[in-house]
């Protein structure tokens, strides 16, 4: 048996997810904690390697001692969390644990994943906010927000991603299956919102900046059919800051 956890981080500090030499990450985080708590060094394996900068709101990492493939936790499972929260930095928690499978792993049995983008979208900046969502200063109206979702509805069914992949990734097969995307407003924030049984590097960065050019007037709704059929990056929008991006949801 392994341990599963699930948690939630702000990525402002970090590094990304996964351990770099000499630079903070979650997952380094995680190691340190883990071995405070156990006594020993694990091995932790997260669902998704996250950028620098980028958020999650539900994130799973699965925990064994160090090169074995289970581990024997002695702590109740209802006091893992506390055991964890006591000694990570605070903008990581913990909020479940609970054992799985030696076979389970936390990245290839993941079935969707959901992300959303956050958009501050006023002539007024927010200071509690500046890494937590791409500020955009020009307000655009309801008829551009509306024209953004009906965009984002074009992502949808399995496609070649190509032209939303950061250009030099090694990725041979870059078709992936969107099941659901949306744009909707919420005060001064435009969440942009997408689930797909799998992502490219930057695939979401990128959506979202095709269709801020939407909003702006630069693109009609249906040219991300073009886009996506022509399998070339420099159709496609820029990639905007990693601030506005959060893993959302985990299913597996």
């Amino acid at each position: 048996m392994k341990l599963l956890l699930k948690i939630s981080f702000l990525g402002t500090n970090y590094n990304g997810y996964q351990v770099q030499p000499n630079k903070p990450t979650v997952q380094q985080s995680l190691n340190e904690a883990a071995k405070r708590i156990f006594g020993f060094d694990c091995d932790i394996v997260g669902c998704s390697r996250t950028d620098s900068g980028v958020h999650a709101n539900e994130f799973f990492a699965c925990v064994s001692k160090k090169g074995e493939n289970s581990l024997e936790c002695t702590i109740p499972m209802e006091s893992v969390p506390l055991a964890f929260n006591s000694v990570l930095p605070n903008d990581i928690a913990v909020i479940v644990a609970k054992t799985v499978e030696s076979d389970f792993h936390p990245r290839y049995d993941v079935k969707q994943k959901e992300y959303i983008y956050k958009i501050w979208n006023s002539t007024i900046k927010d200071p509690f906010g500046s890494d937590r969502a791409y500020h955009v200063p020009k307000k655009y109206t309801d008829e551009a927000v509306y024209k953004m979702d009906l965009a984002a509805k074009h992502f949808c069914g399995r496609h070649d991603f190509s032209a939303f992949m950061a250009q030099g990734s090694k990725i041979v097969d870059a078709h992936r299956e969107v099941k659901y995307a949306s744009v909707y407003r919420d005060g001064d924030l435009i969440i942009f919102k997408v689930a797909a049984d799998g992502f490219l590097y930057n695939m979401v960065r990128i959506m979202a900046g095709t269709l801020l050019l939407v909003a702006q007037g630069k693109l009609n709704p249906e040219d991300i059919d073009f886009i996506i059929k022509s399998g070339d990056r420099k159709n496609a929008g820029s990639t905007v800051p990693a601030c506005g991006l959060y893993l959302n949801k985990v299913e597996y």
